[in-house]
């Protein structure tokens, strides 16, 4: 035979093969997405999810704002006695602590298999997809930029090892997802200052900080990294479904790397996102701060305070105090690499913190909870802002900002919508879950200090129940009634 008919034949057969081993790995993940997805819905829907159960699980989706839910909110509300143990650490995380009811983490829903479901409410908060992407990659940046005050990445590590073994604390080493993402980022700022070094220059061939290559690594370098596809990208739907890195059930690395290689299998994770939105306390929006924050004070804030005070539990106990503030100050380091932040800093935080956990009251009002909730944040936000600036002062001119967003060009945004489709979807799911809420909330004055409108809410709700049937009902009659008259009209002409 001809030995280029004998090659065509063999690539031939080569290629299908190729394509039939690709069909059967299809197979396999579609059997595997759906099983998985088939039983997470068959597990059942939390039929009363206006209701705030004996646990709360505040499911903190990375970059969405919720550090000021957990500071502003949930340690104003919850006694120090009734937070998990270090649940921001899901290697110390105790769930079977006498009194746990509340429950904050970035670890994502198969935390579940280690709780209750019928004792657990869920709570959430859901950003834009491309504002979520773009608040990794600053803060990402920022946090690693803090270790350039050493001289190298080796002295940087040991030291922030170090610090870590000496204070017994959380940074951001230990938490999901910046215990992958800051050393990464950390490296490529080290390596880069290396390179400056070596050239014997420091200015930036760049206006804008998302791509000053000779600083920082570029954004498009950041969202086209394998790490930024695993950690980042429809990162709000893998957490919301359980199937992060990070998760607990032993099948979810496989189906979420089966719907990373197969785009349409990314359907069914999606519609269990969903359904889990659904059933959700609470869905807050990060773009509809100010509303979302008082209707949190009313949903939940509301039931926490109307259980504390059946409980007799007293909120402003001067060792649940001093607990409380140990305990945010632990938060905020875990999030905010504290190596290299001054003495004075530290204190202002730790000041701060435990004079606003003064606040609490047996006898607050959602009122009072809001109004401490707005001065709580504003520091926050005043705080953050000292320490970014600070911390990129070491790859200065890069600085982030609203303004220097502008400067992103429609490609690499595009780009990001593209891999993000999965969050992309479930955001404008979300919105509208935030948007019916708010509507059922109907004319109830969110600010008027009552703690009863949330059970109006839900008589109102239930009265919706009745209200369709009767409607039902009397468009059937005047259905029937119409009919009626004009057979009658028929026989009589």
């Amino acid at each position: 035979m001809d030995p280029t008919i004998k090659l065509i034949l063999l690539l031939i057969f080569f290629s299908i093969a190729c394509a039939s081993t690709t069909e059967k790995k299809f197979e396999h993940c579609e059997r595997v997405v759906k099983d998985w997805a088939l039983s997470s819905l068959h597990q059942g829907i939390n039929n009363d999810k206006h209701t705030l159960k004996d646990l709360l699980f505040f499911l903190h989706v990375p970059r969405t704002g919720g550090r000021s839910y957990y500071h502003c909110f949930l340690t104003k509300l919850y006694p120090s006695s009734q937070n998990c143990p270090l649940s921001y650490d899901k290697l110390r995380f105790d769930p079977s602590k006498t009194k746990c009811r509340l429950l904050a983490t970035h670890d994502d829903y198969s935390m579940m298999e280690k709780l209750q479901k019928e004792r657990t409410s869920v709570v959430t908060i859901v950003r834009n997809p491309v504002d979520r992407v773009l608040g990794s990659y600053e803060f990402s940046v920022e946090v690693a930029a803090r270790s350039l005050v050493h001289p190298d990445l080796a002295s940087a590590t040991k030291m922030s090892k170090h610090v870590r073994a000496k204070t017994n604390g959380m940074s951001a080493l230990d938490v999901w997802p910046w215990k992958y993402l800051v050393p990464w980022m950390r490296g490529d700022l080290f390596s880069r200052r290396d390179v400056r070094r070596q050239k014997g220059s420091s200015e930036a061939k760049s206006d804008s900080p998302y791509d000053m290559e000779d600083m920082l690594m570029p954004l498009k370098e950041f969202v086209d990294d394998p790490i930024v596809h695993d950690l980042v990208h429809n990162g709000a739907t893998f957490q919301i479904a359980g199937l992060t890195n990070n998760s607990y059930l032993a099948e979810g690395h496989e189906i979420r790397h089966c719907v990373q290689k197969h785009k349409s299998l990314g359907q069914h994770v999606l519609h269990v996102a969903k359904k889990r939105l659904d059933a959700m306390l609470y869905v807050g929006l990060t773009a509809e701060q100010k509303e979302s924050a008082t209707m949190f004070a009313n949903v939940v804030g509301a039931q926490v305070i109307s259980q504390l005070r059946d409980a007799k539990f007293s909120m402003d106990t001067s060792a649940d105090n001093q607990s409380d503030y140990i305990s945010s100050w632990r938060l905020d380091s875990e999030l905010e690499s504290n190596i290299d932040q001054s003495n004075s800093t530290v204190l202002y935080e730790m000041t701060t913190v435990q004079d606003e956990s003064k606040t609490k009251r047996e006898n607050m009002t959602v009122a009072e909870l809001i109004e401490v909730y707005e001065g709580c944040s504003s520091s926050m936000l005043k705080t953050q802002s000292r320490r970014r600036f600070a911390s990129l002062k070491r790859i200065s001119p890069a600085n982030f900002s609203k303004e220097a967003r502008r400067s992103i060009s429609d490609e690499v945004l595009q780009q990001i919508r593209t891999l993000n489709y999965l969050d992309m979807e479930l955001f404008e799911h979300a919105r509208e879950i935030f948007a019916m809420r708010r509507v059922l909330m109907g004319n109830i004055d969110m600010k008027d200090g009552s703690e009863g409108k949330f059970d109006r809410l839900r008589v109102f709700e239930l009265w919706k129940i009745p209200s369709l049937v009767v409607l039902f009902i009397l468009l059937l009659v005047l259905f029937v009634f119409a009919n009626a008259r004009r057979r009658v009209s028929k026989v009589k002409v």
